[in-house]
């Protein structure tokens, strides 16, 4: 096989051994060393390439909690707070009243006219002082047609009238903790969490997580990668079939597919037995494009929408605990089910409460099956106390903390869910670092945006939207940070083998940099600009991708 030999300004490698670098060597995929040209010339013939003469090149950024749908959900109706950025490049303006949400609608209503769903995303009601927005509001842009709005979270979907009379929920006597009522009696417009979003969303013939199936969908996600800097993604959460993941293989395998997907599995549709019976048939088809094998479930909600499972003393504005997402019985079968066949299981805990449940389930498992490796992962594991990182560093678990969240709702958490004391310390990175937790950050994208070196800036600064440093104490270094969104990502997808570092042997993964991130001030992070990528040795530009 050829060798390639890129040239770059700087090449930063992850490795203790050869921290710098200025060209890396490359044949069949895979790194045959960093170092100087004259070092690697001793591999034999080769080409020199110089694209990159003038960039900077990392390990390629690794995503550790994302979803595909990040891609096409565009095909739906934006309706977030903040300004964001679709596949194709076009700015959409967050939007700051309901009026503002109810007029995006009604032009969405007008420019695709019908009878058919009109779908949007991303509301989050939290910013605008935390009003509800209800049915009758939704009912303002049209009451033809339903209207199905997943909130930004992910964890609540709104309604309009027609959208719940279809769904069968509009009547009198509806009593589930999950539906709030309106003054009228009748459910005001939001369902909370899948134990009724599902149900409800296939009455009426959704599903919000069938296009990330699609050819199309995973290819608008695999551009907003490239864009970002990423060669190794999760999709956590997904949930396929055998024929569904023939077809993950068939365009995963394409020779201009760009990243490795690591999908995990959600359990809620399957017996924990049957679960570990396919994903133990799964991971045996694995491919350098396509990482299979693993689990994801889900123990509560989310902290803004106040479905989250905290601990005492709770919300700090009085609203009821949040939801379970699953029972006891469920999570202990599948971990010792996972632990058994070597599989790996990440666990979405938003609430303190929620992640204790898992560390000492976990606990009693591994008295059962001992597995000292097991990297079970505690997924945005915001509201963890040091005495719970400490106990999951003992038990050999990892945590992915939510960085971004700080951003985008800090000033939020600090007025309405937990707290000045609390929100101060969620995610906290410090604390995890220092107690021997192995720990990466993440996007939760589309939640919030797909961007490693924004998640890193997020994690440093810790500043919200209005310019605080929210828990001084535990912000981390930029090259934690970077190290986070690299090898430390790997490390808790049980990768860091084959990526997370520029080493010989390892994947032939980096993202290209216009500038250098070790180089420039900490709050400019954020603002370093990303060339693209190259995945298995294969170029890919942002600008064209």
């Amino acid at each position: 096989m050829p060798t390639t030999i890129f040239q770059a300004k700087k090449i930063h490698t992850m490795s203790h051994a050869r921290p710098e670098a200025t060209h890396v060597a490359v044949r069949d995929g895979k790194i045959l060393g960093a170092g100087t040209l004259e070092e690697l010339e001793r591999w034999g013939d080769y080409t020199l390439d110089t694209t990159f003469a003038d960039k900077v090149l990392m390990p390629g950024f690794v995503e550790g909690h994302a979803h595909a749908v990040a891609g096409p959900i565009w095909e739906g109706t934006y309706l977030g707070w903040f300004d964001r950025t679709d596949p194709d490049g076009k700015l959409w303006p967050g939007l700051k009243t309901v009026d503002d949400i109810v007029a995006r609608l009604q032009e969405a209503d007008r420019a695709d006219p019908g009878d058919g769903i009109l779908v949007a995303w991303g509301l989050d009601p939290i910013y605008m002082d935390n009003v509800r927005v209800t049915r009758a509001d939704l009912d303002r842009a049209t009451t033809d047609r339903p209207i199905v709005i997943t909130h930004a979270s992910g964890h609540i979907m709104s309604m309009n009238s027609k959208a719940l009379e279809m769904s069968g929920l509009m009547k009198p006597g509806v009593n589930h903790p999950a539906i709030p009522l309106g003054g009228d009696g009748l459910p005001m417009g939001e369902l909370r969490g899948p134990e009724v979003m599902v149900p409800a969303a296939t009455k009426l013939g959704y599903d919000r997580r069938a296009s990330e199936a699609t050819p199309e969908g995973l290819r608008a996600f695999t551009r907003v990668c490239v864009r970002a800097g990423v060669t190794t993604t999760a999709d956590l959460a997904r949930t396929y079939s055998e024929e569904q993941l023939d077809r993950m293989i068939e365009q995963s395998n394409a020779p201009d597919f760009p990243i490795c997907l690591v999908p995990f599995r959600h359990g809620r549709d399957m017996a924990p037995k049957d679960l570990i019976a396919f994903m133990k048939a799964a991971r045996a088809r694995s491919t350098e494009r396509l990482e299979l094998g693993n689990i994801k479930l889900h123990a509560d909600g989310s902290i803004q929408g106040f479905t989250a499972r905290l601990r005492w003393p709770g919300y700090q504005n009085g609203a009821p605990n949040g939801l379970w997402y699953l029972v006891p019985e469920q999570l202990s079968e599948v971990l010792e089910g996972a632990l058994t066949e070597g599989l790996l299981v990440h666990v979405h805990t938003n609430g303190d409460e929620a992640s204790e449940l898992v560390i000492d389930t976990l606990e009693q498992v591994l008295k059962k099956v001992p597995s000292p490796d097991n990297r079970v992962t505690l997924q945005h594991c915001q509201m963890a106390t040091p005495a719970q990182f400490r106990k999951a560093a003992r038990l050999g678990m990892c945590v992915n903390l939510f960085a971004n969240h700080h951003y985008f709702w800090g000033d939020e958490h600090y007025k309405y869910t937990v707290g000045p004391e609390r929100a101060e310390r969620m995610n906290a990175c410090r604390t995890a670092l220092d107690s021997g937790v192995p720990m990466t950050i993440h996007s939760d994208a589309p939640v919030t945006p797909l961007g490693p070196l924004f998640t890193a800036w997020c994690a440093v600064t810790r500043r919200t939207p209005s310019g605080r440093v929210q828990g001084e104490g535990e912000k981390i270094t930029v090259a934690e940070a970077l190290e986070a969104i690299t090898l430390g990502a790997a490390f808790t997808m049980k990768m860091d083998h084959l990526i997370g570092s520029i080493e010989a042997g390892k994947r032939a993964d980096f993202t290209v940099l216009e500038d250098d991130p070790y180089a420039v001030d900490p709050e400019a992070l954020k603002d370093v600009g990303v060339w693209g990528t190259v995945q298995g040795g294969r170029k890919f530009a942002a600008a064209t991708i």
